[in-house]
């Protein structure tokens, strides 16, 4: 049975039945009509985002509700998080369009479906805390250069050109300005200022309807009377389910863009699930079955024509304000989206590029996170250097690759500062010295020098602890007051060896005193706590009896120069 535990512990994580037996216990109608509420508010909120954000990853709008409708339910409904909604994003889209400009869109649902494969090994192996270890600049510079990144594949549209062919974002953009310059239209920019122009003024007045139906509707009737691109065709229904053509070649070629998109997913689902969190009182995620969720999300979504999703903040937070209670609210907004594409797909087509391209923008302006920029601002140029580097290797290169930039210059900085943080500071013995102990004080500070330690001893600062130790010569004795050592690591117990051999060559013995639990079991179980200490005669629990001690070995070694 103790064998099979960890796997059934495991595998729990594939059942939600007990999340949802607990979640539903005390459920009433009361509650359901909360959710009923939150469901449809958030599927009113994400229906012209699921469209702009299906054209915007090159897939097309029909991909993007398709992706709202299947991913947001299956998330739903497996997931560790009552309150997340998974859709189609920006930071997806990010990804994405370098993706379908490679290999075309139809290498897009491969992608997906083994990016949900990679999430579930993940959530299986209960990688979903990991969240935790990435540092706070890192998520806000990903996510403002995300930001950037949105805004700026909205100049084709919004000004009606052809979006130009192009892996990254910023030579695409000044293709796109320069076609448009040569051959200048009005209309789409025109449609693209009205929709940006009605989402902010009806914010201004109106809070319970969203801005950006009223202005998708309102900017869809007047484009009625001019000639500009549309969406196109939407199917009345989900179609079959379908799996992509597919090879063992084609999975080795695509295999690093699907853990870019899994990771990707991960991080975004589960940052949306932390938002969540924020807003509620005593509701906790579990983000293991929430990667789980997301995983079964990418596998489903794109065998029923979805693209890769991930959660929502934007539309999360929406479902949090409106009262949602349980799951069900997801759930509902994902039914929500399934009845107008039954019921609306074939208006939707008629619905202007360029007005979704204003909808995007207005979305890209309000994902800057300005706050936390500006706390970063005031917090310390590490950290602002780590947000900085983050936001311009994603606008400029790729997301995941801002990523990984990012989590190596917090490390580099972060051990700077672990570093610097380390002190060595000279004692003054002759206050501590023993009551007891009739001493000498002017012999024992010429004979006898004692250093305080702070801070962490590990492989940045091992060398320079060495050379201001080793320095020391023409005394007796050294000790070293280690109590607020918390912690050591192999480079730092190494420079503690080599200093106790480099003082005993000049005839100067070393004692060490207050040697905490975690450093001493660190030399103990690189056998060398023997060998550093004089098998234990060396190491003391305080400075004053390191200082009886050293005091000794003056007595000594001033009768051998018979003085």
């Amino acid at each position: 049975m103790s064998l099979k535990a960890p796997w059934l512990r495991t595998l729990e994580i594939l059942n939600p039945l007990p999340a949802w037996k607990q979640e539903f216990a005390d459920y009433n109608l009361s509650r359901f009509q909360k959710d009923l509420l939150a469901g449809l508010t958030v599927g009113v909120v994400a229906l012209p985002l699921a469209l702009a954000f299906g054209v915007t990853s090159g897939a097309g709008a029909a991909a993007g509700l398709f992706t709202a409708i299947v991913a947001g339910l299956v998330a739903a409904a497996f997931g560790g998080s009552r309150y997340n909604i998974t859709g189609p994003t920006g930071a997806m889209t990010v990804v994405l369009l370098p993706i379908v400009a490679q290999y075309g869109v139809e290498k897009v649902y491969l992608v997906g479906i083994m990016a949900g494969f990679i999430l579930l090994v993940f959530g299986l192996l209960r990688f979903g805390r990991l969240i935790q270890l990435i540092p706070y600049p890192v998520v806000i510079g990903f996510t403002n250069g995300i930001a950037i990144i949105i805004f700026l594949q909205q100049i084709p549209a919004a000004l009606g050109v052809p979006p130009p062919h192009g892996e990254h974002i910023l030579p695409v953009a000044f293709i796109a300005l320069k076609d448009f310059f040569s051959t200048p239209r009005s209309e789409p920019l025109l449609l693209t200022g009205i929709t940006i122009a009605v989402i902010l003024l009806w914010g201004r007045y109106v809070k319970h309807i969203p801005g950006s139906i009223v202005a998708l509707i309102v900017a869809t009737v007047a484009s009625l009377l001019i000639d500009v691109p549309r969406i196109g065709e939407i199917p009345k229904t989900l179609p079959a389910p379908h799996l992509p053509s597919w090879s063992f070649s084609e999975l080795s070629v695509l295999f690093s863009a699907a853990l870019a998109v899994a990771l990707l997913a991960g991080i975004e689902t589960l940052l949306s699930a932390v938002v969540a969190d924020s807003m509620t009182i005593r509701e906790r995620h579990d983000p293991d079955r929430e990667v789980v969720g997301s995983s079964l999300a990418n596998i489903l979504a794109p065998i029923f024509g979805g693209i890769p999703a991930t959660g929502a903040i934007a539309r999360t937070a929406v479902n949090v304000r409106s009262g949602a209670q349980t799951r069900l609210s997801g759930i509902i907004h994902s039914v929500f989206l399934f009845l107008v594409v039954v019921s609306l797909g074939p208006l939707a087509q008629i619905i202007p590029l360029a007005t979704l391209a204003g909808i995007l923008m207005v979305v890209a302006v309000r994902m800057v996170e300005w706050e936390a920029v500006q706390a970063i601002l005031r917090s310390t140029k590490s950290d602002l250097s780590t947000m900085l580097a983050t936001m311009a290797v994603t606008v400029a290169f790729d997301l995941i690759l801002a990523i990984e930039v990012g989590l190596v210059l917090a490390g580099i900085l972060f051990i700077q500062r672990m570093k610097n943080s380390l002190s060595l500071e000279p004692m003054d013995l002759a206050p501590q010295v023993p009551a007891h102990l009739d001493v000498d004080h002017d012999l024992l500070r010429e004979r006898v020098v004692a250093f305080r330690v702070d801070g962490p001893l590990f492989f940045a600062a091992a060398g320079e602890f060495i050379n201001s130790l080793t320095q020391v010569s023409e005394v007796d004795v050294l000790i070293l007051r280690m109590r607020r050592v918390k912690v050591i690591d192999a480079s730092g117990a190494n420079a503690l060896l080599s200093m106790k051999q480099a003082l005993e060559r000049r005839g100067i013995k070393f004692l060490i005193s207050g040697l905490q639990p975690q450093p001493k079991q660190v030399l103990e179980r690189m056998g060398l706590l023997d060998e550093i200490t004089t098998n234990g005669h060396h190491l003391f629990e305080t400075t004053d009896q390191a200082i009886a001690h050293a005091w000794s070995h003056v007595k000594r070694n001033q009768q051998a120069r018979g003085v």
